[in-house]
C-alpha cells in the first residue's frame, strides 16, 4: 500500500477539532504509516450566528462545504457529529466508520437552579435545539425558551453573562472538552430523550476510496452502528430535519436492543412517543416501523405544521 498523507476535514469549533483529532489519533494508533493533517472549514451553519437554522435549510448547513471538499478530492475523509448528518448522503460518499458512541445524555447548566424542574416560574432557557426547546416546554410549560446559538464555549459565556437562566448541552461534548464541571445536572433519557445520533461520530470518505475505507475499518464499532441505524431509519421515515422536534434513542443489550422515539409540537403542548424491543438484525426495520406508527397516530398534519 502506497504511503500517503491523509487530509481530515472538519469544522473549526473546539469540539469539532477534538473530534477530528480523536479520529486522527485512532488512525495513528491503528498503524496508519503516513502523515495526517486536519483541514478546517467554515460551514454555513457556523456563519449563521443569531437565527434559527431551520429558517435556512436544517442539518446540511453543518456539512455541505466539507462534503463538497471530500467529493472534489481536496480532503480524504470528514468527521461529523452523527446528529448533524442528513439521512441522505451525497452520491459518492459513505460513512465508512462509526467509532464507539459517547454519552447520549443532555446536561442542564444553570447558576440559578439545581435542575430544570427547580427553575423559577417563567425562567428563560436558551437553546438552539428545537428538540430541547419542545421537551423543556413539555416538562415545564411555564418556562420561556429562546434561541441560543454558538459553540459550547460561546453558550457557556452567554449563560455567564446572564443572557438566559439556563441552557442545555450534550454531555458528551462537555466530557470531550473536559468541561463537565459546568454541568449542573445530567438529564437521564427517561426525562429528556436525546437527538438521533447524539454522542456518536461518523467518519465519511469517498465510496471508491478503498484504501481509506480499509484504514477506517478498525475504528468502526458495530454495536454503535446498529443503534444508529435504528435511530436514523426512524428519522428518515419521519423526514426529520432541524424543522421538527424529533428524539430517539436505541440501546443494545447483548443481541437485543430497545428503542424509544418521540415527536413533539414545538411548544411541547402535544407529543407522541413509542418504543420497540427486538433483535439487533432488525434494528433499521424497527426504527422505520416506530416512525410509521407515530405518523399514523399523530395524523397527516402533525409534522407539516412544524414547517
Amino acid at each position: 500500500m502506497t504511503q500517503r498523507t491523509l487530509h481530515i476535514g472538519t469544522r473549526g469549533s473546539p469540539l469539532a477539532l477534538w473530534q477530528a483529532e480523536h479520529v486522527r489519533d485512532l488512525l495513528k494508533s491503528g498503524g496508519f504509516p503516513g502523515e495526517i493533517e486536519v483541514d478546517v472549514f467554515s460551514t454555513a451553519g457556523d456563519r449563521i450566528k443569531d437565527k434559527p437554522l431551520r429558517e435556512f435549510g436544517g442539518k446540511g448547513l453543518f456539512t455541505k462545504e466539507i462534503d463538497e471538499a471530500l467529493l472534489s478530492g481536496a480532503i480524504d475523509l470528514a468527521v461529523h457529529s452523527m446528529k448533524d448528518l442528513p439521512t441522505e448522503l451525497p452520491a459518492g460518499m459513505i460513512i465508512a466508520a462509526i467509532p464507539e458512541r459517547g454519552d447520549v445524555r443532555d446536561a442542564f447548566i444553570s447558576h440559578k437552579a439545581a435542575t430544570l424542574r427547580d427553575l423559577p416560574e417563567g425562567a428563560l432557557v436558551g437553546t438552539a435545539s428545537l428538540r430541547r426547546q419542545a421537551q423543556v416546554k413539555r416538562i415545564r410549560p411555564d418556562l420561556k425558551v429562546d434561541t441560543f446559538r454558538g459553540n459550547v464555549q460561546t453558550r457557556l459565556r452567554k449563560l455567564a453573562e446572564e443572557k438566559a437562566d439556563a441552557t442545555l448541552l450534550a454531555y458528551a461534548g462537555l466530557k470531550r472538552l473536559e468541561l463537565t464541571e459546568h454541568a449542573t445536572a445530567v438529564i437521564e433519557p427517561e426525562e429528556m430523550l436525546p437527538a438521533v445520533g447524539q454522542g456518536a461520530l461518523g467518519v465519511a470518505c469517498r465510496s471508491e476510496d478503498k484504501e481509506v475505507i480499509d484504514w477506517l475499518k478498525p475504528l468502526h464499532h458495530r454495536p454503535t452502528e446498529i443503534a444508529i441505524s435504528c435511530e436514523r431509519a426512524f428519522l428518515a421515515r419521519l423526514d426529520g430535519s432541524c424543522r421538527t422536534p424529533i428524539a430517539g434513542l436505541a440501546e443494545l443489550h447483548g443481541d437485543r436492543f430497545t428503542f424509544r422515539g418521540m415527536i413533539l409540537m414545538p411548544d411541547g403542548s402535544e407529543w407522541f412517543e413509542t418504543s420497540r424491543e427486538g433483535e439487533h438484525i432488525h434494528a433499521a426495520k424497527l426504527g422505520t416501523d416506530a416512525a410509521a406508527e407515530l405518523l399514523e397516530r399523530a395524523g397527516p398534519d402533525f409534522l407539516v405544521e412544524l414547517d
